[in-house]
């Protein structure tokens, strides 16, 4: 009689480290004058400054032919506020009658060995400030094709287990999909890289250069997969199941040019 199989859906997961790709530094320029008519000029000039060093060592505007250049910078928002400070007697901020004039500055490095020169730039710009270092792997490096790899031979791993314990074992592949692809499933899985960033404070005044060293990154893949088991029998004693495990687990031995 032909075996019409059961079905047996399965995730598989997976995770590896890999070296980032880039680093992006978030900082701010501040410049604090009389009025905006100082502050903005202010601040401008000292972004000039900053970006005139970044150039000399090899950094252009980020733009859309340059994303992938070793070193590029975006000026991407201004603004001012009206300075406030402590007042110690009152217990209360209060505004000193000065402006300060904000740049948002984004830098992005995708050559390492520009890292220690950078320290030493951001130490000499007393206006400029960084908040944030996050390190990021790119959407085609290689690591993700090799991840998402290993979370299918995950998933076939744990269909044969399912399979064998039933004393049957897989025969064809029915679906491999991303999650929620099968069965309309609408929840919501996530496949990223991991979320790990290093963030410090400026030195402010004392131009201290600060130390940036790349930070491994995890990828993760998670897919969903359906196969066919044959040989299925839920009357089989305990003997006979352990039985076709063990035949299973020689019959991966022979599939070196297959998955089944």
């Amino acid at each position: 009689m032909n075996d019409p199989g059961v079905l047996v859906s399965v995730r598989g997961e997976a995770r590896m480290t890999v070296p980032p790709d880039s680093a992006v530094i978030a900082g701010t320029i501040a410049a604090t004058g009389g009025s905006k008519a100082e502050a903005v000029p202010a601040a401008a000039a000292a972004l000039d400054s900053l970006t005139a060093d970044l150039a000399a060592i090899g950094g252009l505007p980020m733009g859309v032919d340059t994303l992938r250049r070793p070193l590029t910078w975006s000026a991407h928002s201004t603004a001012t506020i009206d300075e406030h400070v402590y007042d110690r007697t009152t217990g209360q901020h209060g505004p000193t009658g000065k402006v300060t004039a904000t740049v948002a500055l984004v830098i992005t490095v995708r050559a390492f060995d520009m890292l220690d020169a950078l320290g030493s730039h951001f130490g000499a710009h007393e206006a400029f400030s960084v908040h944030e270092v996050s390190w990021h792997v790119d959407w085609d490096n290689p690591g993700w094709r090799d991840v998402r790899a290993a979370a299918i031979q995950a998933a076939i791993a744990k269909g044969r287990d399912y399979a064998g314990a039933l004393g049957g074992r897989l025969s064809a592949v029915e679906h491999i999909a991303d999650p929620g692809l099968i069965g309309g499933d609408d929840r919501q899985h996530w496949v990223g890289t991991g979320g790990r960033s290093v963030g410090f404070a400026s030195s402010g005044g004392t131009n201290v250069a600060p130390s940036l060293d790349p930070v491994p990154q995890e990828l993760t893949a998670l897919i969903e997969a359906r196969f066919t088991a044959t040989g299925v029998s839920l009357t089989q004693d305990a003997a006979a199941i352990a039985q076709g495990q063990t035949t299973q687990t020689a019959g991966a031995v022979d599939d070196s040019a297959g998955w089944r």
